[in-house]
C-alpha cells in the first residue's frame, strides 16, 4: 500500500516535506497488507527504518508506561557508544523487535557499525507499536521486514498507511506515518517522522477538529456537520487501551549526546499538544533524536560560562522538533487509508474538508 503525500509548505522557517530534508537521512518502509484483512485475521503490519549517515549522534526519551524497545540503554549519554546507524520502528509489539535483526544484517553487508578487529557491529535502536489485533495475531514483522525496509530506504517518505503505520490506530481512527521538517534562520534543518498509534484522541470529540487551533487553519479544516460528529462520538466505545506512538526527530546540527537527549525530551511536547491523553501507563510513547553534525553553530556569547555552550542551540532545535512532530502527527492521521474496518478521519469526518 503506497500511502499518499500531504502537500507541505517549503519556505525557510516554515514546515516543509520530510525528515529526509535533513541531509543524509533515509527512510524505508516494508509492509504486508491483505486487502481483506480484519481485526484478528490476515496481514496488516509493517516496519519503518530511518537510516543515518556515519557519525550520527543518537539519544532517546521514553515517556509512556509500556514501552517495547531495544538498545535504548546504549543511548544514555553516560554510556560508551555515541553513534547510531539506524532506528527501527515496527509493528508486532515485542515480536516486531525481530525486524532490527534484518536491519543489522543489511548494515553489516554495507560495513556500517562499530568497527572491531573482525568486523562491524551495527548500532540499531528500535521501538515497537502494539498492533497485534489488527490482522492476525501471528502475522507480525520478522527480520526480513527490517532488511527490505533498509534496502529500500531513500529520500522519498511515504506517509499514511505504510510501513509501521499499516496497523496503527489513533484513538478510534486509523493512524499512520507522518513527517515534517523546518529550516531555521541559523541554517539548521530539523525534521520528524512519527508512527501515530495513540490510545488518546488526535481529534477533539466535541468539534471533530485537531486540538490546536493553528493546525485547523494550517490544514484548511472546518467544523464537520453534526451527524458526522455523532458518528465519531459513537465510535469511542471501541477504543483499544493498548497503543504506542513512536517518533524520530533529526537535525543536521552538531550536538553532543546530552544535547541530543534534551532535544528528544523537548520533542515530546509535539505529542502532548496533539494527542489527548498522551504518555499514559498503557502507551509506550518514545522519541528518538538524531544529530548528523554537518552544521556547526557558534555558541551564543550571552550564555553564562558555567552553562553548556549548547544551551541556545538545544533550545532552538528542541522547539523546532516539537513543532515538526506536532505537524507530523496530523499528517499521519489525515493521510491514512482504512485497514481492517478501522475508519479514517477523511472517511468518518469528510465535512471537515469543506
Amino acid at each position: 500500500m503506497p500511502g499518499i503525500r500531504v502537500p507541505l509548505m517549503s519556505s525557510a522557517g516554515a514546515m516543509s516535506g520530510a525528515i529526509t530534508d535533513v541531509g543524509g537521512i533515509g527512510v524505508g518502509h516494508h509492509q504486508k497488507f491483505d486487502a481483506d484483512a480484519q481485526l484478528g485475521a490476515g496481514w496488516a503490519t509493517g516496519t519503518t527504518v530511518v537510516l543515518t549517515p556515519p557519525g550520527t549522534v543518537g539519544a532517546v526519551d521514553c515517556r509512556g508506561g509500556a514501552p517495547g524497545t531495544r538498545e535504548t540503554d546504549l543511548l544514555d549519554p553516560s554510556n560508551s557508544v555515541r553513534h547510531v546507524d539506524a532506528v527501527v520502528i515496527s509493528g508486532g509489539s515485542a515480536f516486531g523487535l525481530a525486524a532490527a535483526d534484518g536491519v543489522m544484517t543489511w548494515l553489516e553487508e554495507h560495513e556500517r557499525g562499530v568497527a572491531l578487529a573482525d568486523g562491524v557491529v551495527p548500532i540499531v535502536p528500535a521501538a515497537v507499536i502494539f498492533d497485534l489485533p489488527v490482522g492476525g495475531w501471528q502475522c507480525r514483522p520478522t527480520a526480513e521486514f527490517g532488511y527490505l525496509a533498509a534496502a529500500g530506504a531513500g529520500a522519498e517518505v511515504g506517509v499514511g498507511t505504510v510501513g509501521a503505520g499499516v496497523g496503527a490506530r489513533a484513538g478510534v481512527l486509523k493512524g499512520g506515518v507522518g513527517t515534517a521538517s523546518v529550516t531555521l534562520d541559523s541554517g539548521v534543518t530539523v525534521g520528524a517522522l512519527v508512527v501515530v498509534n495513540s490510545a488518546g484522541d488526535v481529534v477533539d470529540p466535541d468539534t471533530g477538529l485537531p486540538w490546536l487551533a493553528y493546525q485547523i487553519k494550517e490544514f484548511g479544516l472546518v467544523a464537520p456537520p453534526a451527524d458526522q460528529l455523532a458518528a465519531y462520538a459513537d465510535r469511542h466505545g471501541e477504543l483499544s487501551p493498548l497503543n504506542t506512538t513512536i517518533a524520530v526527530v533529526a537535525t543536521d546540527a552538531a550536538l553532543s549526546p546530552a544535547g541530543c537527549r534534551r532535544v528528544a525530551v523537548a520533542a515530546h511536547d509535539g505529542l502532548a499538544r496533539t494527542i489527548r491523553p498522551c504518555h499514559t501507563p498503557l502507551d509506550g510513547d518514545t522519541v528518538f533524536a538524531l544529530a548528523t553534525g554537518v552544521v556547526e553553530v557558534n555558541p551564543d556569547p550571552a550564555t553564562p560560562a558555567s552553562m553548556s555552550p549548547e544551551v541556545a542551540l538545544i533550545t532552538a532545535v528542541g522547539a523546532a522538533a516539537a513543532d515538526c512532530l506536532a505537524r507530523a502527527v496530523l499528517v499521519g492521521v489525515l493521510a491514512a487509508d482504512a485497514v481492517a474496518g478501522i475508519p479514517t478521519y477523511r472517511g468518518l469526518l469528510p465535512g471537515a474538508f469543506g
